[in-house]
């Protein structure tokens, strides 16, 4: 996740989540896991493609997925 992006990216198409939002639910509401974001934000919760890389059906894949995100805050 060496690229930077801005809180207003949406990493979720499907639901319109934005990062700032997930970053949210993270630090805010102690989401540890892809449930709890989809709890908290219904990101990943319609076709999973931005829940991770192996997942991504999608033509153009995505640059951000939430795996990520969780893994570079679970790890601090």
């Amino acid at each position: 996740m060496a690229q930077k992006f801005l809180h207003s990216y949406i990493v979720c198409s499907c639901k319109n989540v934005s990062l700032s939002e997930i970053l949210f639910a993270i630090k805010e509401k102690n989401a540890k896991n892809l449930k709890d974001i989809a709890f908290y934000t219904d990101a990943g919760s319609a076709c999973g493609s931005c829940t991770c890389k192996e997942k991504d059906v999608g033509e153009k894949k995505m640059d951000l997925y939430l795996s990520q995100i969780l893994d570079k805050y679970n790890k601090k």
